[in-house]
């Protein structure tokens, strides 16, 4: 079936414990799209300035990325930011921002794009993902990242949304702001009840955990990953194998979400192992089935 995912591409700047990479190919879109073509065939929507130095189109070669949605925009600047996590690799600061082309109008969606089936709006201002939303003719499922400004600043935007869409995909210090409750499996449920039929809420090194409204949970660890250097696009990189995983399958059932779920969570090992895309361009779909049944192996008792 067919996904499209709509979201930033960017030009990053990366400081970590294992060095730095300067003006590197970045962007929520960019990390979906790599991960997501190791399953399915994807849509990208997204918009960059003329003073971006990457051929995307050189970028995926050879994955299934339809780039029809990409607008390069003649008097505009690319997005761009820069970033350093401390020793521990968990806490990140963001050390500037240019908002540029992502200030300015969205892109239009396609024709072609109107009857995709699996959607995946990548982290922006509410408003804007429901502009975008509204372009699909009959969405099949429907998923949306979010972030603390816009719990904090756009609430009434981001409620809006939550009653349009079937999937929440957040951090866990978001799921407790969005919610007003310390309780993570508590914050789950009251998010629940504002629109959404499941919750995947990523706890960094500490996994991940599911819920939905028929009262399902499903909690899975982390990959125990050795290689940690970058963990840039690590989010994007598992809603991308999660989604991408589902498109190819047709299926949102509880069970066909654990499996994308696990599959999110090997793919972002992969994404963390190297600067921007080179951890997960460098590997392939045998070498995630392998880390896949590790990670099943690990977690049955």
């Amino acid at each position: 079936m067919s996904l499209l995912v709509t979201g930033s591409i960017g030009i990053d700047t990366v400081t970590t414990p294992h060095g730095v990479s300067e003006n590197c190919l970045g962007g929520s879109s960019v990390y979906f799209s790599m991960a997501a073509s190791f399953y399915c065939a994807v849509r990208l929507l997204g918009v960059i300035g003329s003073d971006c130095p990457f051929d995307l189109a050189e970028v995926f070669a050879g994955r299934d990325v339809d780039l029809t949605g990409l607008e390069v925009r003649e008097h505009s600047k690319t997005f761009r930011w820069e970033g350093s996590y401390q020793p521990d690799m968990d806490d990140r600061t963001t050390d500037r921002l240019e908002l540029n082309v992502l200030a300015e109008a969205p892109p239009a969606v396609p024709a072609e794009y109107k009857d995709s089936e699996f959607v995946f709006l990548a982290n922006t201002a509410p408003a804007l993902q429901l502009q975008l939303l509204e372009q699909i003719d009959s969405p099949v499922f429907v998923a949306a990242d979010t972030m603390d400004c816009w719990i904090k600043g756009h609430l009434e935007d981001l409620k809006r949304l939550l009653k349009k869409i079937d999937c929440l995909i957040i951090n866990g210090e978001e799921a407790r702001l969005l919610a007003s409750e310390l309780n993570l499996i508590k914050a789950a449920d009251k998010v629940l009840d504002m629109g959404p039929g499941v919750i995947i809420i990523k706890k960094g090194e500490s996994g991940s955990v599911m819920c939905n409204t028929d009262g399902e949970r499903f909690i899975l660890p982390a990959y125990p990953a050795t290689e940690v250097k970058d963990p840039t696009g690590a989010g994007d990189s598992f809603a991308g194998a999660l989604m991408g995983y589902l498109a190819q399958n047709g299926k949102t059932d509880f069970g066909s979400l654990k499996t994308a779920v696990a599959y999110g969570t090997v793919v972002a090992s992969f994404a963390i192992a190297d600067f921007s895309l080179k951890g997960l361009s460098s590997t392939n779909k045998t070498n995630i089935d392998k880390r896949f049944e590790t990670l099943r192996k690990l977690t049955q008792f």
